[in-house]
């Protein structure tokens, strides 16, 4: 009989009303800063602050950076593509919380 090795599993629990730096959201997300900037610059994330430097992003950002990341990369999604998949989705999730209580 052929013994499995155990399968390790890795992840970052953030809460959404977390708030972390550039340099922070660029760790966790394994992203340079350009990376996040051009995230930034077509509305996939809205950081607090005025310049890089200032930056803080909420905990919903570690999640549609790591979205948009797994877009790109499994789908070959470009960037404003997968803003736009993003607010579909956001869209979505929104009728559907509606229809819900629209039936209670």
């Amino acid at each position: 009989m052929k013994s499995e090795k155990p399968t390790l599993l890795s992840g970052d629990l953030v809460e959404e009303d977390m708030e972390m730096s550039l340099a922070q959201l660029c760790r966790v997300c394994e992203l340079s800063e350009e990376q996040i900037v051009e995230l930034v610059e077509e509305g996939v994330i809205v950081p607090r602050g005025n310049e890089p430097s200032s930056w803080r992003f909420h905990g919903v950002s570690l999640r549609r950076v790591r979205f948009t990341r797994n877009l790109r990369r499994d789908l070959g999604v470009n960037t404003p593509g997968a803003a736009l998949a993003l607010d579909l989705l956001e869209e979505l999730e929104t009728l559907r919380a509606r229809l819900r209580r629209f039936e209670e």
